[in-house]
């Protein structure tokens, strides 16, 4: 039961209280509009509890702005006309590490008149974990964040031999070679700071380490419930930016950061369960997957091309989606297979609960409450439906050639974004899943950008969305 609105204020009132002892002057309530682009409205720590009681006023335009802020129009949405109430979520109030005397606060969205906001992603996720909770299904999902870490520009942001509108030449601040050692001890402090400020914050990290590209790194959090997962993302991202803030560094976790090289993946990984069973454990089966599992992932992967409008969702991810560099670029699954977009985890064959999931293609351009929830939806799709999954591969799919390829039905996800929003818009599923509004919203916004950079070359696409994400 909902706590009525005498309880929740005095909620407020007490976790108000609570951060003013620990110093906390404002808080941060953000969300994630449909680009991607985490916004935010602050208020006074005096002011949660009415904030929390009538919520704080915003404009619903902001479901059609473009990651460079420009705006578009849905048939739903668009214009100055109307008014939204933000309501932070109580449970999820953080004071933030890095990030003295401010804490923060994921918003949920409704109307003037206390009606849900049909556009709200993270309402929109929380139906879908409610749909696979009556399904019988209990999902656990989590998040890989990569980003690349830089030294600030020289003034003029370019080169001095660079021509007028050339890419800005980037300083790492480490050069050591992919996943060593050497760049964790050119940045030990750092990366101790990154993780520390998680742990105070009450997140799970799994792994911190570096990455391939020069100056990329990764950090990989503990499995939770898909809105949890959401929402630690948001908090992931926005630490690791404020902590490298904090050391004279600047973090980016755009798709592409360098045009030609490799892009920041944010890969999502879930596990399925009925009650405390593992559906990725089922003795005597095929690959241990259980039946329902067999049928929701077969419904992911059928999905897959229209999931990437929503977790590939700019023009820069599109250049890191590409064969051969673990992207995920072909629409097929494997065993431990880091090339296909559907990975089988099968972890600890002594760990009950050890085997899962991963979906590759997507990354940190996505909006991680649409992530989840288009997944879920998918899923459920599949598990209606009985879908299955065809025979797994193994290997690099880009390696097999065209022939081959066809024969054994293995296709190239989408090259671009307009490509995959035509595959979004198409989808009923997905559609009946987001309801008109959202998936308006969402088919809107990926039209606006992919024609605004139509004309654009890699190099143009990358340097306009390097500090976007």
């Amino acid at each position: 039961m909902e706590p009525g609105p005498a309880q929740q204020w005095s909620d407020a009132r007490r976790t108000a209280a609570r951060l003013d002892a620990e110093h906390v002057r404002a808080i941060a309530l953000t969300w994630v509009d449909n680009a991607g682009i985490v916004r935010t409205k602050t208020v006074p720590t005096a002011r949660l509890a009415p904030a929390v009681h009538r919520g704080v006023g915003m404009s619903p335009v902001f479901d059609v702005f473009t990651s460079d802020d420009a705006i578009t129009a849905s048939a739903h949405l668009g214009g100055p006309d109307g008014d939204l109430r933000l309501f932070p979520d109580l449970d999820r109030v953080t004071v933030l590490a890095a990030q003295p005397g401010w804490a923060w606060a994921p918003v949920d969205r409704y109307d003037q008149l206390g009606a849900p906001h049909p556009a709200c992603q993270r309402q929109f996720a929380r139906r879908m974990v409610d749909r696979a909770a009556d399904a019988g299904l209990v999902l656990r999902m989590g998040f890989e964040t990569e980003w690349v870490v830089t030294r600030a520009p020289e003034a003029g942001g370019r080169r001095p031999d660079a021509p007028a509108g050339a890419d800005e030449a980037l300083d790492h601040p480490c050069a050591g070679p992919a996943y060593s050692m050497t760049r964790v001890v050119e940045l030990s402090d750092y990366l101790r700071d990154v993780a520390e400020a998680l742990a105070l914050q009450d997140i799970e990290v799994l792994q911190l380490h570096p990455e391939y590209a020069p100056g990329q790194f990764e950090v990989s959090t503990a499995a939770a419930d898909p809105l949890r997962a959401a929402d630690d993302l948001v908090l992931v991202r926005e630490t690791v930016r404020a902590v490298s803030q904090r050391h004279g560094l600047r973090a980016s976790f755009a798709p592409m950061v360098v045009a030609g090289q490799v892009g920041n993946g944010c890969h999502l990984h879930l596990s399925l369960h009925r009650g405390e069973r593992s559906l990725h454990r089922a003795a005597d089966a095929e690959w241990s997957l259980d039946p329902d599992a067999v049928r929701f992932l077969g419904g992911v992967l059928e999905a897959m091309p229209a999931l990437l409008a929503v977790g590939c969702p700019s023009p820069a991810s599109y250049l890191r989606l590409v064969p051969s560099v673990w992207a995920g670029a072909y629409q097929c699954w494997g065993v431990e297979n880091r090339e296909a977009a559907l990975r089988l985890v099968t972890g600890d064959p002594g760990d009950p609960d050890g085997g899962h999931a991963e979906i590759k293609p997507f990354d940190a351009a996505a909006n991680p409450y649409l992530a989840v929830g288009t997944v879920i939806a998918a899923g459920l799709h599949g598990l209606s439906a009985g879908a299955a999954l065809p025979p797994p591969v193994s290997g690099d799919p880009g390696a097999l050639g065209v022939r081959e390829r066809a024969r054994r039905g293995i296709v190239r996800l989408p090259t671009s974004l307009t490509e995959s929003t035509d595959r979004l818009a198409e989808s009923a599923v997905l559609r009946q899943a987001m309801g008109e509004v959202l998936h308006g919203a969402v088919i809107a916004v990926r039209r606006a950008e992919a024609a605004h950079f139509a004309d654009s070359e890699p190099d143009e696409i990358a340097a306009a969305t390097r500090w976007r994400y």
